[in-house]
């Protein structure tokens, strides 16, 4: 009888021990993993968002930071649930190939062009980028390009092209690509004394400004628009459609928008959120 006991008790400590094991790893299963922008991350954007959104659903967000393009490429391989960028052309692409369910508006900054304080390009206080970035090619002043292929260097791409420069010619020259995300091309801005296009939230957010200044801003051209897109189940059969679908829902709602809307960094907010009502 002693010994049926012992059995019997041996049984049901394994049979605890193997339902805490399931649970656990249940548990550590609940998480997605977010592509996204060394924009968002770098700002502190993230660390402010996520928190408040595990609160709400329990679910973890293990995030991707890279450029945009590269951000879309991973979730195009399946490496990902769901995609918040800044590139809306490169988004839509995206969506029409099948790659992503639907895009979203989601929040908006703006983009900045920054520069030493000594400002050789003259273009300080202007509020015309393209004209400015024009002036910064004809002094063949320093401007240093993330060249990486993210929402920032596609913007700094099309504003190029619209000034009629073709800074591919004049790559190594005036002209500086370091394939590198925003803060650490911005460090290598300060650190050459280089122009850099910036988004506002990294700029704000960035601790090493030297005589760094704004020079450019105000520009309707310069306008940041973010999307957010769930990877769509039929491309990627092992994504986690419904936590993906549940972070989507939640920063598009009420809740997420206003927490979005207080993120401040020194007073300042760095992105504004514009969900669809």
């Amino acid at each position: 009888m002693k010994t049926q006991i012992k059995t019997l008790a041996l049984l049901m400590a394994s049979g605890v021990f193997a339902n805490g094991l399931v649970h656990q790893a249940h548990a550590a299963d609940k998480f997605i993993v977010v592509q996204s922008t060394t924009s968002t991350e770098n700002s502190g954007l993230f660390g402010h968002l996520l928190p408040a959104f595990k609160a709400d659903t329990g679910i973890d967000v293990r995030v991707v930071a890279v450029g945009t393009g590269q951000a879309l490429k991973n979730a195009q391989n399946c490496d990902g649930d769901v995609v918040l960028v800044h590139a809306k052309s490169a988004e839509e692409k995206f969506v029409a190939e099948g790659y992503g369910v639907k895009r979203t508006d989601v929040m908006y900054n703006d983009f900045v062009v920054v520069g030493p304080s000594n400002d050789p390009a003259g273009v300080a206080g202007s509020k015309e980028v393209v004209k400015s970035m024009k002036a910064i090619a004809d002094k063949q002043a320093l401007f240093a390009s993330r060249g990486d292929d993210s929402g920032t260097h596609k913007k700094e791409q099309e504003l190029w092209k619209e000034a009629k420069v073709d800074v591919k010619a004049v790559s190594g020259k005036w002209y500086r690509e370091t394939g590198s995300g925003m803060g650490a091309t911005l460090n290598t801005g300060v650190g050459m004394g280089a122009y850099v296009l910036a988004d506002r939230a990294s700029w704000i957010a960035f601790g090493n400004k030297g005589n760094f200044k704004i020079a450019v801003e105000g520009d309707p051209t310069l306008f940041n628009q973010y999307g957010v897109i769930a990877v769509n189940p039929a491309k990627c059969p092992n994504v986690k459609s419904d936590l993906g679908n549940t972070f989507v829902s939640w920063i598009l709602s009420p809740k997420g928008q206003a927490t979005i809307a207080g993120f401040k960094q020194n007073g300042q907010s760095l992105f504004f959120p514009n969900a669809p009502k």
